[in-house]
């Protein structure tokens, strides 16, 4: 029997630091209502889709920064989404900040959780691969503070959900062919994925006119090189003074796309994503059982960069003649 999976867009238009999580929830329940008027099953919301993206500012307050971070979900403001969601039947990918507390202690994720038809959370994911830095840079226009605000998370796994195998990614995660190979070689035939990225790149201005082909190209060489959908999702336009780039998307595991937003607003886009797509190219060419030759891959998992060894120890340098 054939799996078919209605999948929508949930692009969201700027949130400002006065929007409230009751005004953005209400918004995001907007979005599910025109996706469940088209026959949606599951939309998917950008990461930190409940407040403005903060690590654009430097803040010491420690209490200022938790104000931003959710200590429970659902919770009082996103009660209503997840109610919906049960009522209309149709499941979601939101992206947040999440305040867990571990081992006595408060730790600060990029966390996207996946909510099934019912009302249910059936996967939590928290980003890896965070970008930015840690110490306020005052010669930036903005901040991009992930690294200062956010613990990286431990990796990623699949779930078993919406009739097929579920990943979830955040953002700058969907730059790095890792992300997709990890879960690749766990059978995943759908990646969802938020995103907040701005039109400018501080550290390499020279790529702000490719922001948004670089964000299509990653999602789509991450689909076709692992046979499977990819779901990428933004939060868009001007927010607090800075431009962000929209570019919503649904890939196929061709590498075409085939389903996009158009604006920079709040927005809706749908596609109905057959799953058995997949074995096209996961038993031909990218069948990983008889292609991939891991004794040749070793440097992926030994080394951290050029320079460093995965612990981050220095590497040895042959010395120049």
């Amino acid at each position: 029997m054939p799996r078919y999976l209605n999948v929508a867009l949930g692009q969201l238009g700027p949130i400002q630091r006065a929007d409230s999580r009751t005004q953005v929830v209400a918004r995001l329940c907007d979005l599910m209502h025109q996706a469940h008027a088209v026959g949606a099953q599951l939309i998917v919301f950008p990461e930190l889709a409940l407040t403005t993206f903060f690590p654009r500012w430097y803040i010491e307050d420690e209490a200022e920064v938790n104000s931003f971070f959710e200590r429970s979900m659902p919770n009082t403001a996103t009660q209503p989404l997840f109610d919906l969601g049960r009522k209309l039947g149709v499941g979601f990918y939101l992206g947040y900040a999440e305040l867990a507390q571990e081992a006595g202690a408060e730790v600060r994720y990029n966390t996207s959780i996946m909510v099934d038809r019912s009302g249910q959370i059936v996967a939590k994911y928290r980003k890896v691969h965070l970008p930015g830095h840690r110490e306020h840079e005052p010669w930036r226009r903005f901040q991009h503070l992930e690294k200062r605000y956010f613990t990286p998370g431990s990796g990623w796994g699949v779930t078993q959900a919406f009739g097929g195998v579920m990943g979830m990614a955040l953002c700058n995660d969907r730059r790095w062919a890792e992300t997709y190979r990890v879960m690749g070689l766990q059978g995943v035939e759908m990646v969802l994925i938020g995103y907040n990225t701005p039109v400018h790149n501080a550290p390499a201005p020279a790529h702000d006119d490719l922001s948004l082909f670089h964000n299509q190209l990653s999602m789509q060489a991450g689909a076709y090189q692992n046979g499977t959908w990819v779901v990428g999702v933004a939060k868009a336009g001007m927010e607090e003074g800075v431009d962000s780039i929209g570019g919503s998307c649904i890939v196929a595991p061709s590498g075409e796309v085939v389903a996009r937003c158009l604006t920079k607003g709040d927005e809706m886009a749908i596609a109905r994503c057959d799953l058995d797509f997949c074995s096209v190219y996961k038993r031909t060419t990218f069948d990983f059982d008889l292609h991939r030759q891991p004794h040749a891959y070793g440097l992926i998992t030994e080394r951290k960069g050029e320079t460093l060894a995965a612990d981050g120890s220095p590497l040895r340098v042959l010395s120049q003649a």
